[in-house]
């Protein structure tokens, strides 16, 4: 993982770590240009070619050599996007676009430093960097404290100089331990949605209103200054894009955090709904398809996965289908089931209650029968199963731990 802090430079550090941002990716534009010309993209052809170039640049041993690693790095990516056919097909303008010219870089792009560039004085808060003006020492920084005491006792390998939006940050590096995954008691059935970001079989409710007003006021702005149609308009699209990613990401750690500790606290693991290909098997009006296509459901089970792993939390995935329309006390499914968006009320029983809340309920029932049949003995299964066709094949559960 990376741990981010912010940096609190003086006006005559911050012209100094200005100054080497643009220098190095002067220097890897440098590099670009001669890789793309002569066709050579590996990392040790390069370092042949430009070092001494680099080091004549005012560029010491290290950061000339993360400058060809990095440009090495980016073609490599070019080429896999190529390959993928993620920029188009063959004779495509974006792809012959890509193909045609050597990539560039922003004179204020990301640079990595390692340990011989880069220190760090924990009990101090500050750091030592390696500048074009040579060592700056006493650079302070700051963070949020579960961070900062992350990065005091994790920190391994590089970190990356970034500026953005006028602040200067340290992305470090992390190597946290994972803790031994445990056998859960229970399950927690997670439900994401729209209206309401997750809600839980406990009852837990995260509502996504705060998000969807920001969003809908975001549209607002983006669709004044896309009217603008001018180079300054255009660069306040993309910091305003960032700045709603960052939003974004915020609302998902903080509901992730708090899932992952009630999972925790009470011994059992997180069920999830399988929202793979979700934007096919749905159909919307049209004003909802941005929302559907832009809301951060795949983040937020990132989230939740990555922070259950460090935890030891098991988390499963089940299949979506007709959670919120099933009753989980008959099992009885319908439509009729919800005669409202947020509504659930079974024709059959007369259970009633919050369409999210029964459908999580019956995330956290799929996950206990989906953890029992993946965790069974081989030795339990039939003859005759294993001869034909498992029941995995027609299961509706496609569990993943």
């Amino acid at each position: 993982m990376a741990v981010q802090v912010k940096l609190l430079p003086t006006p005559e550090q911050a012209a100094a770590l200005t100054e080497t941002l643009h220098a190095c990716n002067s220097a890897a534009d440098h590099v670009a240009r001669a890789a793309f010309e002569r066709k050579l993209f590996s990392r040790a052809v390069l370092q042949k070619l430009v070092y001494a170039e680099l080091k004549a640049r005012g560029l010491s041993a290290q950061p000339a050599l993360h400058v060809i690693r990095k440009v090495a790095d980016a073609y490599t990516t070019l080429h896999a996007h190529i390959q993928a056919g993620l920029l188009g097909k063959e004779g495509s303008a974006r792809r012959v676009r890509a193909e045609r010219k050597p990539i560039t870089f922003r004179s204020d792009a990301a640079q990595p430093f390692d340990d011989r560039c880069l220190s760090w004085q924990m009990d101090a808060r500050t750091v030592s960097i390696w500048t074009t003006r040579g060592r700056l020492k006493n650079v302070a920084f700051t963070g949020e404290q579960s961070q900062l005491k992350t990065l005091a006792e994790y920190r391994r390998g590089e970190s990356d100089l970034v500026y953005r939006d006028g602040k200067w940050f340290l992305l470090a590096t992390c190597e946290v331990p994972e803790s031994p995954q445990r056998e859960p008691v229970d399950w927690m059935g997670v439900d994401r949605g729209i209206a309401n970001l997750a809600t839980t079989s406990d009852g837990g409710n995260y509502q996504g209103r705060g998000l969807e007003r920001y969003r809908r006021r975001m549209a607002r702005l983006r669709a004044e200054l896309q009217a603008k149609r001018t180079r300054s308009a255009k660069r306040r699209l993309k910091r305003r894009a960032r700045r709603e990613a960052r939003h974004a990401a915020c609302v998902n750690h903080k509901i992730a955090k708090t899932v992952v500790a009630d999972a925790q606290r009470t011994g059992r693991g997180i069920a999830l709904e399988d929202l793979r290909g979700i934007r096919d098997r749905v159909r919307l009006r049209r004003h909802q398809r941005a929302t559907l296509s832009n809301w951060p459901f795949q983040q937020l089970g990132q989230f939740i996965a990555y922070k259950a792993k460090r935890a030891g939390v098991p988390v499963i995935e089940v299949d979506a289908a007709y959670t919120s329309q099933t009753c989980p006390r008959c099992r009885h499914v319908s439509r009729k089931n919800r005669p409202t968006r947020d509504d659930f009320a079974c024709v059959v029983c007369g259970l009633a209650g919050p369409a999210d809340h029964i459908a999580a309920v019956n995330v956290a029932r799929r996950a206990r029968v989906a953890w029992a049949f993946v965790n069974a003995p081989y030795a339990a299964v039939s003859p005759s199963r294993r001869r034909g066709q498992s029941r995995a094949a027609n299961s509706p559960l496609r569990a993943s731990s």
